[in-house]
């Protein structure tokens, strides 16, 4: 037999030790590192790009040639801000929870 009973579920609420100032600044110096890393990585195809021209006469293929470049550096510059962006809001959540726990503020569950 079936049972009718629909369970109902509570919604929960993440524990105080699930984020912490801690894990937020970690996390920022990790997507720091990777921001970093794509800084300098696009800084190279840039300057890779910038030294080895296209040797064509063909304007279709210098064409062809401009739009793939273009699109590998901008994909690379995306991920430079992507994790620039995350960085920053990593900081800003950490310097959020050191405020709220000096203040003694509870946190409501609509805040998170």
């Amino acid at each position: 037999m079936t049972e009718n009973n629909p369970k109902t579920e509570s919604p929960t609420v993440p524990d105080k030790t699930s984020v912490s100032p801690w894990r937020c600044i970690s996390g920022a110096v990790i997507s720091g590192a990777c921001a970093t890393a794509f800084y300098l990585l696009t800084a190279s195809i840039a300057q890779n790009f910038a030294d080895k021209p296209i040797h064509s006469t063909n304007p279709i293929t210098l064409n062809i040639a401009a739009a793939v470049r273009t699109l590998i550096v901008g994909l690379s510059t995306l991920g430079t801000g992507i994790f620039a962006i995350a960085t920053l809001g990593l900081l800003a959540l950490a310097v959020q929870l050191v405020i709220q726990r000096l203040t003694n503020r509870l946190v409501s569950p609509s805040d998170l």
